[in-house]
């Protein structure tokens, strides 16, 4: 685990997130005291599944088309009471 001083800390902090999101540990210290330390995070992305195109394909084709317009239907629902 690499130390580093709080001033130093300020001037590179960028850095130093982007290397513990990395998976370093650093310490920081004040007058040789450690008073935090950047560790990289606990929880660590699942990676994404393929998108499954031919499912969705598949699942459109098999919907009716409809015969009125979104705003039809809306207007026939919002008409009719409900």
């Amino acid at each position: 685990m690499e130390r580093i001083n709080l001033a130093d800390a300020k001037a590179h902090l960028s850095e130093l997130v982007t290397r513990a999101s990395q998976g370093e540990e650093i310490e920081i210290v004040r007058r040789g005291k450690p008073v935090a330390r950047l560790t990289p995070p606990l929880i660590t992305p699942k990676p994404k599944k393929a998108f499954d195109w031919a499912a969705l394909e598949q699942a459109v084709s098999a919907m009716t088309p409809q015969e009125e317009s979104a705003g039809d239907f809306m207007r026939r629902l919002r008409d009719s009471g409900y």
